[in-house]
């Protein structure tokens, strides 16, 4: 499947496997989000409007990871040859910011 970004893919042409391999990072942290595991399409446009990331792991990741992460489309400032940058306000860990 191929599909055609907006501003932030610089009209560039990709398959959604390449978008897999990159790295999503919070700007707001800093934080290391994981890679995609899902996208969700527009069916009647044939947009994409948002990705899909891994759950933060519970306990020292042992007892599974927490509820899948779903990133629209509007909060992902820049998709990258490496990563893909959002800004996601919901996903900090106000615990690290505050040290």
């Amino acid at each position: 499947m191929k599909f055609r970004g907006n501003s932030q893919f610089d009209g560039a042409t990709s398959y959604t496997s390449d978008l897999k391999m990159k790295e999503v990072i919070n700007v707001i942290d800093g934080k290391r989000l994981g890679t995609i595991t899902d996208i969700e399409i527009d069916i009647d446009t044939g947009r994409l409007t948002a990705i899909v990331v891994p759950g933060a792991g519970k306990f020292l990741g042992l007892f599974g990871r927490n509820e899948d992460v779903v990133i629209p489309w509007e909060k992902i400032n820049k998709i990258g040859s490496d990563v893909i940058l959002v800004e996601s306000s919901f996903l900090i860990d106000t615990k690290s910011i505050e040290k």
